[in-house]
This record gives structure tokens, sequence and C-alpha cells, in this order.
């Protein structure tokens, strides 16, 4: 089976065929660290994460790069007000952000590069897209994209290069540049490299060019990274639909412009997520970080689960009873994956039915996923495995041991690309050792109750521990507990 994936450059649904197979490049556009990510910039991360993990399951090998955006406007002003340099802003969001990667099973990139560790990269392709006619510098020493030099604008957003005019489209849209802060020669170009302010100098956020101080624009910061850590022309761009124009759009501009070669050969964007049918919002409240679920007691593989479920095309609203219903079927793989654990097994049992559903399962997830990755769709052979092996092992509970290595294998298959059993499992680890390290220490404050005799406080203790499930024992060796 071949994967096809829907590339936003043709609009159409192609064969996935590498530049040089089986070695895959793939570059995806991170976070902006200056403040932690909301759930739907997680949608895309995870999508990543799915696309890197089915790329590998398939036989490919990944090299996969997800930059970190740690100079920008809203970096500059959040060290303005706090008088602090740029670093002192970007380092904790990008230590949470690796945190939250972790505790949501996302696959480590092979490389993080960040924006401010490649600016001699962007400065030769400045001066590449200059010396071939693309680019212009003003007397003010910020460098500009002349649009109308190169034909193809357009090509991925579909927008017409005529309908990008002074106020709208690509001069208001494009991050930090109003359509008068500086003086171009065409109201649509853009910047790559934007003369030093005041503000940027106060927080180090400036550095030498030949064209005088200052700091990249927005765009070209992607096409420098990427292209130097994948070369000139890779296989795959990810990133969320909102980046398709201007991001994207001008990524590519300036990529092919400087290079004279295509810049990515297959584009794949992710729908935008609600919350409770509403457009996701800071001054709406419902700007939900993971941090802020978890807090609210929802286990990352829940989490996960729910961000995969929708297929990365289609809008996925995200609410509260959805979290809900994720929790649910994270655990009902859970109990199957118990169920096979605990299985008896023996050489003399019968055949059984579960090699066979194992290989359907495995061939209707494949299909499924080779069709862009439609997880709703991937999901649906999943339950329907763990029905009819649960039904299978009601009937005949002792298997051949290969047949259930068949049923366990299959599982642990599919989770190399979904994920949520591996995570489900650390989670329930955690929780086991957070639990034993409370019992621990309620028992020893009870011991404590006890010798200074406080025995009201000791059976309160003895009480908050019965109802919490947990049975003690005082034995003549100490104090012994479990679970109820």
């Amino acid at each position: 089976m071949s994967l096809r994936l829907y590339n936003t450059l043709s609009r159409s649904l192609e064969e996935f065929v590498p530049l040089s197979p089986p070695k895959v490049g793939v570059y995806a556009c991170g976070p902006t660290v200056y403040r932690p990510p909301h759930v739907g910039n997680y949608r895309t991360f995870i999508f990543n994460d799915l696309l890197h993990r089915y790329l590998e399951w398939k036989g490919f090998e990944v090299r996969f790069v997800n930059n970190l955006t740690d100079v920008e406007d809203k970096i500059i002003e959040g060290a303005r007000q706090q008088g602090v340099h740029i670093e002192r802003v970007t380092e904790p969001m990008i230590d949470a952000f690796f945190a939250d990667l972790d505790k949501l099973a996302i696959l480590r990139a092979d490389n993080y590069p960040r924006a401010t560790q490649h600016i001699e990269g962007m400065v030769e392709l400045i001066q590449r897209l200059i010396d071939r006619g693309h680019a212009y510098a003003t007397p003010d020493g910020s460098v500009y994209f002349a649009i109308g030099s190169f034909p193809e604008y357009g090509k991925l957003s579909r927008i017409e290069i005529e309908d990008v005019r002074s106020g709208a489209g690509l001069a208001t849209r494009e991050r930090g540049v109003d359509s008068d802060e500086y003086t171009k020669e065409d109201a649509r170009d853009f910047a790559l490299w934007k003369a030093a302010k005041d503000v940027d100098r106060q927080v180090g956020a400036v550095w030498s060019t030949p064209w005088g101080e200052g700091r990249p624009g927005w765009h070209i910061e992607c096409s420098a990274m990427s292209i130097n850590e994948l070369g000139e022309t890779f296989d795959l761009h990810t990133g969320g639909e909102d980046l398709i124009f201007p991001h994207h759009e001008d990524e590519i501009a300036q990529s092919e412009g400087a290079t004279g070669k295509p810049f990515v050969r297959y584009w794949l964007h992710v729908k935008h997520l609600l919350v409770n049918g509403e457009k996701m919002s800071k001054s709406k409240g419902n700007d939900y970080t993971i941090e802020d679920l978890f807090k609210q007691g929802y286990p990352p593989a829940a989490v996960r689960y729910l961000l995969l479920s929708a297929h990365y095309r289609k809008e996925l609203n995200f609410t509260f009873e959805g979290l809900d219903t994720a929790k649910a079927a994270v655990r009902r793989l859970q109990d199957f994956d118990d169920r096979l654990a605990a299985t008896a097994i023996s050489e003399h049992a019968e055949p059984s039915s579960l090699p066979a559903l194992a290989a359907r399962m495995l061939a209707d997830f494949e299909a499924a996923m080779d069709d862009d990755l439609n997880t709703s769709a991937a999901l649906a052979p999943v339950f329907d495995f763990v029905r009819e092996t649960n039904a299978a092992l009601d009937t005949q509970p002792v298997v051949k041991p290969e047949d259930l290595a068949a049923a366990r294998d299959a599982v642990a298959s599919i989770d190399r690309v979904l994920g949520v059993l591996e995570l489900a499992r650390a989670y329930s680890r955690d929780v086991q050792q957070d639990i034993a390290e409370w019992v621990e220490q309620r028992i020893a404050e009870r011991q404590a109750a006890r010798g200074r005799r406080d025995f009201a406080a000791a059976d309160a203790i003895r009480a908050e521990l019965t109802a919490a499930g947990i049975i003690i024992e005082d034995t003549p060796g100490g104090v012994r507990w479990k679970r109820g």
C-alpha cells in the first residue's frame, strides 16, 4: 500500500514519493516562545508527531526538524516590559515546551533550530536574493523582498498578487510590519531584514549586517533554518492552516527566489481547533494550555487521544465532554491490553481467531492511515479488534502462545503510531508512585501521632487512608499497607 497525502500546493491527494527514498526530510513550524502554547497549537504538534511516527512505521528514514522562533515582535515586547534580554523570556518557554512534549509522548525531533542561532545563514540568503534581483535594501538599513520579481507568488495560497495591496492583505497581516512602518518600493513587499529600533537594542535583539544593525523578518527565519537542516529542496513542510498566507507563501518566494529550485514538494496544513464551538482566544479565556488540562485532572493520554482522533484537515471542536470520551476510550484500550497480558496460554490450546483478527485490523488501520493520515477512520478497526478479540477470549480463555503474541504485537504496532498506551502506562506508573509516597507519608504521621499518644489523630489518618481505598495492618514487624 502507498501513502497518499493532501498537498496544499496542488490542492489534491498525491502519492508520497520522497526525493531520496527511503530518506524523508520534514520541517515543522514550531512555537514562538513568548508564552506557553495553547491546546490549539498542540493539535498541530501532535499531528506532526503522528506524521513522524507513521513515516517511521512505514519504514522511512525520517529526519524531522522543528524550529523555535525566539526573536519576534511579541518576544521583544515581553522583554521590554520586563526590562530583560530576550533570552530571559524565551528560555523558560523553551524548557516548558520540551516538558510538554515529553508529557504528551511527542517524539523528539532530530533538531530544534533557533532563529537566533541562524542569523549568518539568513544574511547569506538575503544577499543571494539581492544579487538575483529579488530583494533591495532601503536607506534605513531594512531589506525587502520584491514580490513583483517573483511571478509565481501566490501559488500556495492561490492569492492573486494584485490583491495584495497597501493597507490590506500581506502588508498588514505580516507580523510586526504595518503598511507604512518602513519605506518600501512597493507596499506589497515584505521585510527580510528590519532596521534596528531602540527597543531592539534594549533587549539584545540586534545583529550587524552589511546593511546595518537590525534583526530578521519572521519569514526568512524558516527559509534559512530549513535549507540549512534539510537542503534547498526537501520533502515535507507542515504547519497550521493560518500559516499558508503569508508565512508559507513568503517562504516559497524567498527560498525559490534565492536558489532557483523547488523549495518543498509536499505542504501539509492542520485545520483550526475550536473550543466549545468558538474560536480560541485569550479574551474569551478558552485558550487552554496543556498544564491547564492536567490540573483539571485529565491524563495526558486523554488529551493526546482527543487531539489525534479527528482527521487533521477537519475542524476539531474541543470540549471537556470530548475529553471525558477520550479518557474512556484510552481506558478501554488499556483494559484490553491488560487483559491480553493476563490471558492464559497453552501449547495444547485449540487454534483461535486472534491472528486473523489482528492481521485484518493492521491491514485496515494501514489503509486508513495511508489515506492522508485519516486517524478517525483508522481508529474504527482498532476498536472492532478490541470488541471481537474480547468476544473470542470470552469463549476461549486459553490460547496458543503464538496466537496471543499476534494480538499483542498488533496492539504494540498500532501504538507505535498512536502513542496513547505508552503514555497511559507511564502516567499510571507516575500516579502509583505518587500514591505510594502519599500513603507512606500519612503512615509516618500516624505513627508519630501514636507515639505522642494522640490516638484521635492516628484514627483520623487511618480513616482517611481507608476512605482512599488503602488498607493498613499493624504487625510486629511494622505497618504494612495494600490497596483495598
